[in-house]
């Protein structure tokens, strides 16, 4: 599971696939891989920053279910970044660092935290994350399983 992602040997993943959060305690959620947006996303309510020793955090949920409690986060604030949707809003959102499994691969990544309640999946997949060592074909899903 500790294998980093390379470009010299990549993984064939289909557009949707499981990811793990492990220092949130989340083993599998739901991501698309988007290879049109350059960042990750991550679905998080209640985004609130704050200082703790000095240092800027951000605390937040993850929903996982209406019959569920969702996962209460924080992180420290790597930077804020804009980012411009498809339909060409832009929004001022939150980055922080976090360690993503994907196909039992796992590396130190970024994301951004952003409310994507009306999006089908709560994780996104951006391109800096998938040109580490991931080939994805359209025509799968679920490559490496499904809950």
């Amino acid at each position: 599971m500790n294998q980093k992602p390379s470009k010299k040997n990549p993984v064939e993943i289909g557009w949707c696939e499981l990811v793990g959060l492990p220092e949130f305690g989340i083993e599998n959620i739901h991501g698309k891989m988007d290879s049109g947006a350059n960042t990750s996303s991550l679905h998080a309510v209640d985004i609130k920053p704050f200082i703790k020793d000095g240092i800027a955090y951000v605390s937040f949920r993850i929903p996982k279910s209406s019959s569920q409690p969702a996962f209460q986060c924080e992180a420290p604030i790597l930077k804020q970044t804009k980012i411009k949707s498809s339909n060409g809003h832009e929004q001022l959102r939150y980055v922080i660092a976090i360690k993503i499994i994907l196909a039992g691969r796992q590396w130190n990544g970024q994301m951004t935290l952003a409310n994507r309640g009306s999006m089908a999946f709560p994780i996104l997949i951006g391109r800096r994350s998938l040109r580490r060592g991931f080939v994805v074909n359209s025509a799968k899903k679920w490559v490496f399983g499904k809950v």
